[in-house]
């Protein structure tokens, strides 16, 4: 058997150990319900301040005090203007109060109403007229303004609004759209980010235990180190896979189930190399940041002897990530600058960029370009790794990690 064949199998053997057992343990399927139980909080509290904030929006009011005239022409004015809104972007609900002795002094009355909540409140001729408003409520006084120039032209034109009746027709575009292109690469950027984020992470610890029972040294002796760590890494991604082919097959059954705007918003995210393309360079560079990612944790945690010391490292791994994921919306932010060229470049943030680049540029050839470098760096991390573990742990016999050994 040829050195290279050996040194697979030896690979794909530990990959297969660390698979099995972290697959087959109770503590997976806590891990694998993980985003279940974060999403059963997360709209638990979206469900409680929705609430909340839908009892606000009951109570809110504008409120208009004119004459029966002026009254009749802002809320046809208002019922014309609202239907352009979505829902919850819809201004509070227009109430019209007659005019008294004192429209002003009426008008502070109604901030002070129990019946309801005043936002703004408009009173006085509709060609200067004056708004009150609540402080933060400056969106719903230009609002009224608007009203009010709307009523005004009805007024003027006969007190009828002219009908318009409009031919509507969609049109396909040809080519991707600038905005589609750029909303895509955002989400691409973000999904290898989140996933990453998420699962990245547990190589850390995965020699921590190995370290504190001595089965390394029985592993380090047996195969070389590079096949331990690039095995453990591989086993690692297929928990990953794992992962993300149960949650993406149940976000594929529930997708079925959302309504048409989701499916129409879905439609203009347009990849500028086309969906099918888009797709396996996505899984391409979420499998390199993985790895990469991957490598460095992996070569960081395994000069941690304790589980606190792999505690401490999850802030600063949290860290790099963000910050990776910073310098690539930077560098999509101004394609062309300097920026999006160090994050192109830069192997950690490479497979961010890339990922970027495809849903916003049709060029192809630099993405077989982009992958071979991230390999490279994925085998330099993974030889640089296994280099300081034997040097520095299995050849010195200290448990102390490198950064706490003197210089001597």
């Amino acid at each position: 058997m040829s050195p290279a064949r050996r040194l697979l199998r030896q690979t794909l053997t530990i990959a297969r150990r660390d698979f099995i057992a972290t697959v087959f343990t109770p503590i997976f399927l806590l891990f694998l319900f993980a985003p279940l139980i974060m999403v059963g909080f997360s709209t638990i509290g979206a469900l409680g301040a929705q609430r909340a904030a839908d009892h606000g929006a009951d109570t809110a009011r504008i409120v208009v005090i004119a004459p029966d005239v002026s009254a009749r022409a802002l809320v046809e004015a208002d019922r014309r203007t609202r239907a352009l809104f979505r829902r919850d972007e819809e201004p509070p609900t227009l109430l019209t109060i007659a005019p008294a002795r004192d429209p002003a002094a009426q008008a502070r009355r109604a901030f002070e109403a129990r019946a309801y909540d005043a936002t703004a409140v408009l009173y006085g001729p509709l060609d200067r007229p004056t708004i009150l408003y609540a402080p933060g409520r400056a969106r719903t006084a230009d609002y009224l303004a608007m009203l009010a120039g709307n009523a005004l032209s009805a007024e003027r034109l006969g007190g009828e609004w002219p009908e318009v009746v409009a031919s509507k027709t969609v049109f396909a575009r040809q080519r991707p759209a600038l905005g589609g292109r750029n909303e895509t690469a955002f989400l691409a950027v973000f999904g290898i980010f989140f996933l990453t984020l998420f699962l990245a992470g547990q190589v850390v610890g995965t020699m921590a235990e190995e370290r504190s029972n001595k089965v390394i040294e029985v592993l380090a002796a047996a195969v070389p180190l590079e096949a331990v760590f690039l095995g453990k890494l591989l086993g690692m991604f297929g928990v990953a896979v794992l992962f993300i082919g149960f949650w993406g097959t149940v976000l594929g059954q529930v997708s079925s189930m959302l309504p048409p705007t989701f499916a129409d918003k879905v439609g203009t995210l347009s990849p500028a190399v086309g969906l099918p393309m888009f797709v396996l360079l996505f899984v391409a560079y979420f499998t390199m940041a993985y790895l990469l990612l991957g490598a460095v944790f992996l070569t960081i945690g395994a000069q941690a002897s304790t589980m606190r010391e792999i505690q401490m490292l999850s802030l600063p791994i949290t860290i790099v990530q963000v910050g990776m994921f910073t310098l690539t919306l930077s560098g999509l932010s101004q394609p062309d600058g300097w920026l999006a060229l160090v994050a192109e470049v830069f192997p950690l943030s490479s497979p961010f960029a890339m990922a970027g680049m495809a849903a916003a540029r049709d060029s192809l050839w630099p993405h077989a370009l982009a992958l071979a470098w991230q390999a490279m760096w994925v085998a330099i991390f993974i030889t640089l790794g296994a280099r300081l573990f034997r040097r520095g742990v299995l050849q010195s016999g200290s448990s102390r990690p490198f950064w706490r050994r003197s210089a001597g």
